[in-house]
């Protein structure tokens, strides 16, 4: 299915094209999205620990469940959606700008920012700063 051009070269249809295109992005874009192992998005993992950048852990996938570990005193930065995480340790302050996500935490220490929807984020033990971005968010102290 290719179209001849004015010099006698064959090249692709531009549909063609823009299908192959989209399905090297699916496929590349998708690597390393989900859990360790290949029961696909929905599996969970306990030994997944997000991306670490100096003292700052980055976590940023799609419908897992996996533990976490703040140590005593990283900063959590969670991005993505549909995560359900438990996090060990104390973090110094937490970010999320997903959405849908259930985070518990043991401890918060100074700051816990919400930016996206729909997230319900429980901490055990800290008296954080709470500054609630987002909407449909709740963000509470467990009993």
């Amino acid at each position: 299915m290719g179209t001849h051009s004015t010099d006698g070269s064959s090249r692709p249809a531009a549909g063609t094209l823009v299908l192959t295109l989209s399905a090297i992005l699916v496929v590349f874009g998708m690597a390393g999205c989900g859990s360790n192992n290949n029961a696909g998005p929905s599996s969970t993992s306990t030994t997944a620990t997000g991306t670490e950048f100096g003292n700052t852990i980055r976590y940023g996938s799609v419908g897992t469940t996996t533990n976490l570990d703040c140590g005593d005193g990283k900063r959590l930065n969670v991005a993505g959606s549909n995560n359900t995480l438990t996090v060990k340790g104390t973090c110094e302050t937490v970010s999320v700008g997903g959405a849908d996500n259930k985070i518990t935490i043991d401890k918060i220490d100074r700051r816990i920012s919400v930016l996206g929807m729909n997230n319900t984020i429980t901490f055990k033990d800290g008296t954080p700063k709470i500054e609630n971005r987002g909407t449909g968010n709740t963000i509470s102290k467990a009993s």
